[in-house]
């Protein structure tokens, strides 16, 4: 076929599908495609008038998060770049993304048309625009994803950042269920955790499980399992999921949970966001606050590459016998120049009482001044844990710990952890990680995973994410993690080791934006070597979907595993034309790469 006949071919079976008269044999021969602008099917003005209509004129035009800057000197250029750091002032743009792209992966898209959320009627709205249309939709909330799920160029974004009220429940019951009721919270599909434990936490005093960074959006890190500081004692954040509130294909709002559409339900709870539907809101369990929260910190330098090896194997002999309980999480990174960093949290135990876990290893440190250099003081320490979220009290005594969003318009309340400052903006080099499991920590497998560590860290820097990883958990929270979509892998992994590199900022049209090709393309590969060192002892590992590999060939397995084809048969029956797409979600093999295109 000549290339102008392809073209009126194409053009063709465009109008014919966007009239419905395209017949099922012809589908079937010829792959569905999505309309762009542009295209003889792409909506009329009248329509997207239509659609502002339906949605008490919320519809509007993004612009790309830097366009102010098509005048690098000009003073609209100079503020957006002033804030660029702030992840409130990112999550709170049309265009926003929080982080800037992946190398050779994706970078930012502009959407045609995007409707901010207010209610779900506006939810719906859009959602019956895009399917009617044959649209492509994006869907954000947080905008946090590193695999760029949350935005798409040529499409109709359906954000929920205006969608964020809280309501804390003494007692709740699912709709159509009769069991006890238990103290919960309901959060609308926009808010950010910062915000839930402002309202659970600092001033309920109860604890609900979230996410560890606290302007990720609640419904994103629900609907990808999420984890948070203290999973390793109260699971992952799908687990406590009760029941939701989501827009499904068909334009319909539907209440799921254990009782009503519990097949849907089930998938919400870490089968990917963005894949089923749209959530509206999420109602999750809380539980009783502990007296403290704290933290172990510092970091160890080594003289020489055996002296490292001996201190990798000396943590990991610690962890197992003093760390591997429901007490401890959050990381430990062991660093290619010889470094071991120590940032975990704790929670139920004072201060003397997490110094005195830590004592002897801080001692065995201490007892080699020739083979060990202190260059970050090691400590232990604990509060009381409903001041862990009080920003305000934080501001108060000039605490570090956290950056405050002090816009003139921020909300008081709102701040974000000074070690997540660099993940603000980042463009992602290579990214990987992978569940290892238990077993790695038994006596006779030690020496291979302390091998394993050591050859990674030639590459690059390993951090290892004990929170994420259940295995040491409590019964009930493993027992709720295997009620959820996400891998089985995760309640027999200790850890969750993540190896990841980047540069600062560079969102399409930023002035001084690097066009370096050379060191990005070095460092994945460097990413890639490391994952290769632990492959070792732990061969085709499971992968957390929010934190992974964008071009993991093994996906669905590394994401899901066995739950896989279950998750299938439930996009089928709930997203039968695969209105919802994200780059490796349940479904997105049937697509091209951009979401537009049915393979055939």
């Amino acid at each position: 076929m000549q290339r102008r006949d392809l073209i009126r071919h194409s053009l063709t079976l465009a109008l014919a599908a966007s009239t419905g008269v395209l017949s099922t044999a012809a589908l079937a021969a010829h792959p569905l495609r999505r309309v762009r602008p542009g295209d003889p099917a792409w909506p009329t003005p009248a329509d997207w008038e239509t659609l502002r209509r339906a949605t008490a004129g919320a519809l509007v035009k993004p612009t790309a998060l830097v366009a102010a800057c098509v005048d690098p000197a000009s003073a609209a250029c100079t503020s957006v770049r002033s804030h660029l750091h702030n992840p409130y002032f990112i999550g709170d743009q049309v265009s926003g993304t929080q982080v800037s792209g992946w190398f050779e992966a994706w970078e930012p898209g502009v959407s045609a048309y995007a409707v901010p959320c207010r209610r779900v009627a506006d939810v719906v709205a859009a959602v019956d625009f895009a399917r009617t249309r044959n649209l492509r939709l994006a869907v954000k909330g947080g905008g946090h994803s590193y695999q760029g799920t949350s935005n798409a160029a040529d499409s109709l974004l359906l954000w929920t950042r205006a969608m964020h009220a809280i309501t804390v429940h003494e007692a709740f019951v699912p709709q159509g269920g009769h069991e006890a009721s238990v103290p919960a919270v309901t959060v609308e599909a926009g808010a950010m955790w910062m915000d839930v434990y402002d309202a659970v936490t600092t001033r309920a005093g109860r604890y609900v499980q979230g996410g560890g960074c606290a302007t990720v959006g609640v419904a994103g890190l629900v609907q990808s399992g999420g984890f948070g500081s203290f999973s390793k004692r109260y699971g992952s954040a799908a687990s406590s999921l009760l029941e939701a509130g989501v827009v499904t294909a068909d334009g319909r709002h539907r209440t799921v949970n254990a009782h009503r559409d519990p097949d849907l339900f089930w998938a919400l709870k870490g089968g990917g966001g963005g894949s089923f539907g749209v959530v509206t809101r999420l109602t999750l369990r809380t539980h009783e606050l502990p007296e403290w929260f704290g933290a172990a910190y510092g970091t160890i330098k080594a003289t020489s590459d055996a002296a490292f090896r001996r201190l990798i194997a000396r943590f990991v002999e610690f962890y197992a016998g003093a760390l591997f309980n429901p007490h401890w999480g959050e990381s430990a990174a062991i660093h290619s120049h010889n470094e071991l960093s120590l940032g975990l949290v704790s929670q139920g135990l004072d201060t003397a009482a997490a110094r005195a876990i830590w004592q002897p290893f801080f001692d065995w440190v201490a007892a080699s001044p020739g083979d060990f250099t202190v260059t970050d003081e090691l400590g232990a320490s604990s509060r009381a844990a409903r001041e862990w979220w009080d920003v305000e009290a934080r501001r108060r005594r000039g605490s570090t710990s956290v950056i405050f969003d002090d816009r003139p318009e921020a909300v008081p309340t709102h701040a974000w952890w000074s070690g997540d400052q660099n993940q603000v903006g980042a463009f992602l080099h290579g990214y990987d990680s992978a569940w290892l499991p238990q077993g790695l920590l038994e006596p006779g497998r030690r020496a291979d995973l302390v091998d394993a560590l050591f050859a990674a860290s030639r590459h690059a820097t390993v951090e290892l994410h004990f929170n994420k990883g259940l295995a040491g958990a409590p019964a009930a929270a493993i027992e709720a993690a295997r009620a959820t979509a996400t891998n089985p892998a995760v309640v027999d992994a200790f850890t969750l080791a993540i190896v990841a590199n980047g540069s600062a900022a560079r969102y399409p049209g930023l002035p001084g934006r690097s066009s370096d090709a050379e060191k990005p393309r070095a460092d994945a590969r460097a990413v890639d070597a490391a994952m290769e060192c632990l492959f070792r002892v732990a061969p085709s590992p499971g992968s957390y979907v929010s934190e992974s590999n964008y071009f993991n060939a093994r996906w669905s397995d590394a994401f899901w595993g066995s739950n896989y084809p279950r998750l299938r048969a439930v996009k089928k029956r709930y997203d039968p034309d695969g209105l919802f797409f994200v780059h490796h979600g349940v479904g997105s093999e049937e697509w091209s790469p951009d979401g537009f295109t049915r393979r055939a």
